[in-house]
């Protein structure tokens, strides 16, 4: 199979000669490898049937744990900057505490010495979402010991890759983490929890924090994290809409950006964390940041809920009756195969609303994870969608947002969570009979625009 070529597209303006230019991978989406780690909450999520659209599993993903080479020879002929790819902590502590594994830890040695030799950055994420099944076992992120394991994993990672680890992430999408795995049971470990899942939240943001601290005693200079964030638009300028969006916008947005940026959470939400000495907490999650990082995909237009409760469908999951919000759909844009919105200012609005919530308060901001699903290996849509965001981007910089860097979601087609392998977000096509990966059009859109950069 070979990609059509990419259609031609006007340039792309101009970034900054020192901007990151980067790809996104995570461990349990495309490592494979099951029987050669410890179990993770998505082993025994995945098992269930049900639980996943159509049925798989990761125990094979892409195999990139056998494949890793081919694929930093991918990542490097793509011409980026850097690479993110994610640590699976049961890789490397089976249990998530105790014994190391020690072919684990020498996956990733080889990993990033194969990128280094390669001339990518490594940036290695440190939790993906995979927590080890016996963590989860004795509580999970409900249970706060599980911050501290997690600060030892940190620290055991670092002593081994960060002699030649510039650039760190503690945590990918805290937010999603609490709401599709704690609160709706969409995701592993499968939870139903509402509001009650709010301490899940709070315990991954200190883990956040005291990772923060293993990495710095460990020499790290350049530490980050990855949240989730997006533009609410109300439904109407109705009272109960505003209210309603107001509402979801602290959920999704403030309540994962304003403890590590402001120190606090917003008002209302700090009674609802886990007894304890919150202040002392919300310092040590308050350690100061080298940058911020930003997953963008989509706005959400939400207003208040239905006079007569019922459950709602929104981006494939059906929502619990009874929320104080209910999140309507944007009208009059593209959609891609996943059914989100594609509204490239919304990302200039995100960027700019971030620097004006935040001012001083907020550090550098990199594009951690940008992307789209789309079937195809003559993918025109994704080439259409990341010039449309990546222009979207260009814009906040020139409003004055200090944006350092974006990533690519992602490297190659992987088993996207609970849709299974029905979603396709990859630049590289993976045949996943055959595991034969073939570079899409997007794929070579993007590397011509990155050799443009340098002339």
């Amino acid at each position: 199979m070979a990609a059509t070529a990419a259609s031609p597209l006007s340039p792309l303006p101009r970034f900054p000669r020192d901007f990151l230019w980067g790809v996104s991978t995570s461990a349990h989406q495309i490592e494979g490898a099951a029987d050669e780690r410890g179990p993770s909450v998505w082993d025994a999520f995945t098992a269930a049937p049900g639980n996943v659209k159509d049925g798989t599993t990761a125990a094979v993903a892409c195999d990139h744990y056998h494949r890793h080479r081919e694929d930093v020879a991918l990542v490097r002929d793509l011409g980026v900057d850097a690479y993110r790819f994610s640590v699976s902590w049961p890789r490397v502590l089976p249990t998530g505490t105790g014994a190391v594994h020690p072919a684990g830890l020498d996956f990733y040695d080889r990993l990033v010495d194969e990128l280094c030799a390669a001339g990518v950055r490594p940036v290695p994420t440190l939790f993906h979402w995979d927590t080890p099944l016996a963590v989860q076992e004795a509580g999970g992120w409900l249970n706060r010991e599980t911050a501290e394991h997690f600060a030892r994993y940190a620290d055991i990672v670092a002593a081994r890759i960060g002699d030649r680890v510039e650039k760190w992430i503690t945590l990918n999408e805290p937010a999603e983490h609490t709401l599709l795995g704690h609160a709706l049971g969409r995701h592993a470990p499968g939870q139903r929890l509402l509001f009650d899942a709010l301490p899940a939240a709070h315990h991954q943001l200190l883990a956040h924090g005291l990772a923060v601290r293993a990495l710095r005693a460990a020499g790290a200079r350049d530490i980050g994290i990855a949240n989730s964030h997006g533009p609410t638009w109300s439904a109407s300028p109705a009272e109960e809409d505003t209210a309603a969006a107001d509402f979801y916008d602290v959920l999704l947005n403030r309540l994962f950006a304003d403890p590590l940026l402001l120190g606090r959470y917003p008002d209302g939400c700090g009674e609802l964390m886990p007894a304890g000495d919150l202040d002392a907490d919300l310092e040590v999650i308050a350690e100061p940041l080298d940058w911020y990082g930003i997953n963008f995909y989509q706005p959400t237009r939400v207003g208040a809920p239905p006079p007569h409760p019922r459950p709602a469908e929104f981006a494939g999951l059906t929502l619990p009756p009874g929320l104080p919000f209910a999140p309507r759909e944007i009208e009059g844009y593209p959609v891609t195969d996943f059914g989100w919105p594609v509204v490239p200012e919304a990302l200039t609005e995100l960027l700019t609303a971030f620097r004006d919530r935040y001012g001083d308060r907020l550090p550098p901001l990199v594009i951690t994870e940008n992307g789209c699903s789309y079937e195809g290996l003559d993918d025109q849509e994704r080439i259409a969608y990341l010039d449309g965001h990546l222009r979207a981007l260009h814009r906040a910089l020139e409003a004055g947002v200090d944006v350092r860097g974006y990533f690519v979601w992602t490297l190659m087609d992987n088993f996207e969570w609970a849709e299974g392998y029905r979603q396709r977000f990859g630049l590289v096509h993976v045949d996943h009979a055959t595991l034969e990966r073939t570079p899409k059009a997007s794929y070579h859109w993007l590397r011509e625009a990155l050799r443009a950069r340098h002339g």
